[in-house]
């Protein structure tokens, strides 16, 4: 068994498909502590962006929705992902065609049910993001997702928002999207110190006391707000803090 392990990107994942698409008995990730047995050879893949390339327009040539679809799987959280997407790509190849429809083939339904994940969160999160303005006026909004789509959610903002500038905090990745009201740039982010307008705080302090308005403490209803928003968003709410 040959473990083919790439850093993480797009170009990477695919000068391994490149290099290990021939070899029968392999699997291509970007976990790097990977535990290897007697007889297992790991190799880290260099990217080669003619080998990348060369992949991708095969791949579109055979399927357009290919690369979109490639691009969601590798932004999932699942840590099998790159494989995932791996034997999709090798079954597109070999079937000469889109694949997507093909639900009784296991690969297909495991690689759907991750795109399905990606973007089901995508959507939600294009709901449940909250934002809070800056002494400066800019919209900040960390949050933790599973997956990493903080650069899809931008493009939905910015064009949302309009010229309003702002910054979406993926805080477990330490990424984060700057929008200036032109161009979004992605960058990596440590812990950021935010600094809330006056306009800010009187608005959050009005929708706590809102929320301790309605919120009837003798009939509690923790388990209907859970099912309209999971726990784990809750960290990044003003009125649950």
């Amino acid at each position: 068994m040959t473990y083919y392990i790439t850093d993480g990107s797009e170009d990477c994942f695919y000068t391994a498909v490149f290099d290990a698409y021939k070899n029968e008995n392999c699997i291509i990730t970007s976990q790097g502590d990977v535990q290897l047995g007697l007889g297992y050879e790991l190799i880290e893949v260099e990217r080669d962006e003619n080998k990348a390339e060369r992949v991708k327009r095969k791949l579109n040539l055979l399927d357009a929705g290919a690369l979109n679809d490639i691009k969601l799987i590798l932004k999932s959280c699942d840590p099998l992902k790159e494989n995932i997407a791996f034997e999709y790509v090798k079954l597109i190849v070999k079937n000469g065609g889109a694949v997507r429809n093909m639900q009784a083939d296991p690969r297909v339904l495991e690689a759907t049910d991750v795109i399905s994940k990606v973007t089901g969160e995508t959507h939600k999160m294009k709901g449940f993001l909250r934002f809070m303005e800056n002494a400066d006026g800019v919209l900040y909004a960390p949050y933790s997702p599973d997956n990493d789509i903080t650069d899809m959610l931008s493009v939905h903002f910015a064009e949302r928002l309009g010229g309003q500038k702002f910054v979406i905090h993926d805080v477990k990745r330490k990424i984060a999207a700057l929008y200036d009201g032109n161009e979004i740039i992605m960058t990596r982010v440590e812990d950021a110190e935010v600094y809330l307008s006056e306009y800010e705080k009187y608005f959050e302090n009005l929708w706590k006391q809102y929320y301790k308005s309605v919120n009837i403490l003798s009939r509690p209803h923790e388990n209907q707000m859970k099912g309209y928003m999971p726990v784990r968003y809750w960290k990044f709410l003003p009125e649950k803090n």
